[in-house]
């Protein structure tokens, strides 16, 4: 491993630190507000901080060609991946059946970036993507249970699972080449406007209840996943191989498990512990293969 490369491999475990922290917000905010109301106040204060960073940073506005291609992969990566999650959650399907359809991400992921860019993966590496859900599958199951009565709220996670995987593919092949900051201050500029025009559309009659509880969750979706693991996750996809990136989420349920078992008491079975070590299994199975030059 190379010191520079060595320098970075704190970025991935940072995001998924950070990541699994997202269902906070979800736990604790949306009791008091409709989920794209929540999406687009979010937004709206994420879009406040990324002006602040440019403004401090003095970065140079990118042409519209290239915001576009922004636009499109905000609108994946932020608005249909999140408002599908949101949605479901607030449409009562069951949190074990969302995780499970979502964790499909890096296996669906990798598949497709095959096709997308002839990222061919190792026997071990296929290996490591079935073992990560096989743990996730063991993790679900040993805190949520498995319930598959989702109601016509399903449609809302798959179409949180096929944005979250086609906005990491266009990320990877059309978006990348841009600053971090000024890239991502697009991405959620799209972002802001789907979510809101859900919100108007949708919850527009719905009152918000302005809780200390919808206060904390919104302040840390803020600064802590829109900003921090956003940053970090667009550069992993910079500059990592995609099935490599995705791999990391096989991490995200098991943390999710400890942290709600921790602030909310919420069951931790021996299942569960298992499936983290399974996940734990199947990343560094897909970790093991040689590393591209400055990758992740």
């Amino acid at each position: 491993m190379t010191r520079s490369h060595a320098s970075l491999g704190w970025v991935p475990w940072a995001f998924v630190g950070l990541w699994s922290t997202g269902f906070i917000g979800a736990k604790l905010g949306l009791p008091y507000i409709g989920p794209f109301t929540f999406l687009a106040l979010r937004m709206a204060l994420t879009l406040a901080c990324f002006f602040a960073l440019m403004r401090v940073y003095a970065l140079p506005w990118p042409g519209l060609a290239v915001a576009r291609r922004q636009w499109l992969s905000g609108l994946l990566v932020h608005g249909v991946y999140l408002g599908g999650v949101f949605a479901a959650i607030k449409a009562e399907v069951p949190a074990g059946l969302t995780a499970l359809i979502v964790g499909l991400q890096p296996l669906l992921t990798a598949l497709l970036s095959r096709f997308a860019f002839g990222e061919a993966l190792a026997t071990r590496q296929w290996l490591g993507m079935a073992v990560g859900f096989a743990g996730t599958l063991l993790v679900v199951a040993g805190t949520r249970g498995l319930d598959f009565h989702a109601g016509p709220g399903l449609a809302w996670t798959v179409f949180a699972l096929a944005g979250i995987t086609v906005g990491t593919l266009y990320q990877k092949r059309y978006a990348a080449g841009v600053d971090l900051i000024a890239g991502t201050f697009h991405q959620y500029l799209a972002t802001l406007l789907f979510t809101g025009a859900l919100a108007w559309w949708l919850e527009r009659d719905h009152p918000v209840v302005w809780a200390p509880e919808l206060w904390v969750a919104m302040i840390w979706s803020v600064l802590a996943l829109s900003v921090a693991a956003i940053l970090l996750l667009m550069r992993m996809i910079r500059e990592g191989e995609v099935a490599r990136v995705v791999s990391y989420f096989y991490l995200v349920p098991g943390l999710t498990a400890l942290e709600a078992w921790l602030l909310f008491g919420e069951r931790l079975s021996a299942p569960a512990l298992a499936g983290m070590a399974v996940a734990a299994l199947g990343v560094a199975l897909v970790l093991r293969a040689p590393r591209p030059a400055g990758g992740v």
